[in-house]
This record gives structure tokens, C-alpha cells and sequence, in this order.
């Protein structure tokens, strides 16, 4: 499966965005999505995951309560709707797709490009 992740930009703080992430050559319905994120000089970390038919999710503790993660089967996408960002948000995000339910890059299997986000304060 191939994924493309849109959406980014630049936004103040208390703003929001929604990144999306098409995926194309197979059904995404057969996968687990991801949304992972990777600030300048630090490692990719874990920021949401969704199951195969939606309906669980769970996110890291910096960005509960404040990002919704969705997918939508038909149209082949998933979305990372984020709210009231912060500077610290600021990295460039990636989605991707996994056969099971992880938290851990390692575990995914196909990755779109990723987009960036910047929070100014």
C-alpha cells in the first residue's frame, strides 16, 4: 500500500489542523494506521493509532484530549484532526500502516512521506 500524508503547515499556538493520509494500490481497511511524529534531532515517536474498523484508538499522553485520530474505509483515508497545538508540536508527522495494533515505528510496515508542522508561539 502506498500512503500520502497532506495537510501540514504553519499555525500559532491554540490553533488547528488536519493532516490527512490517502492510501492507494490496496484496501485500507486491511490495516492498522499510525500517526507517528519526528521533531528536529529527535527520534520518531508514537502520536496516535486507529484499528481496522475505527472504532478504538489510543494516542500518547502529550496529545490526549487534544487530537482526534479517524479513518474513513471508503474513501481509502485516515486523518489526524489536532487542536489546540503547541510549539512542541512542531515536527514533521507521518502516517502508516500496520498489519496489527503497535505503538512502535518498527511495527509498521509502509509509511507515507510525511508533512510538516509548525507551531509558532
Amino acid at each position: 500500500v502506498q500512503l500520502q500524508a497532506c495537510g501540514g503547515g504553519l499555525v500559532q499556538a491554540g490553533g488547528s489542523l488536519r493532516l490527512s493520509c490517502a492510501a492507494s494500490g490496496r484496501t485500507l481497511s486491511n490495516y492498522v494506521m499510525g500517526w507517528f511524529r519526528q521533531a528536529p534531532g529527535k527520534e520518531r515517536e508514537f502520536v496516535a493509532t486507529i484499528n481496522w474498523s475505527g472504532d478504538s484508538t489510543a494516542y500518547a499522553d502529550s496529545v490526549k484530549g487534544r487530537f482526534t485520530i479517524s479513518r474513513d474505509n471508503v474513501e481509502n483515508t485516515s486523518y489526524l484532526q489536532m487542536n489546540s497545538l503547541k510549539p512542541e508540536d512542531t515536527a514533521v508527522y507521518y502516517c502508516a500502516a500496520s498489519n496489527y495494533p503497535a505503538n512502535i515505528p518498527s511495527h509498521y510496515n509502509y509509511w507515507g512521506q510525511g508533512t510538516l508542522v509548525t507551531v509558532s508561539s
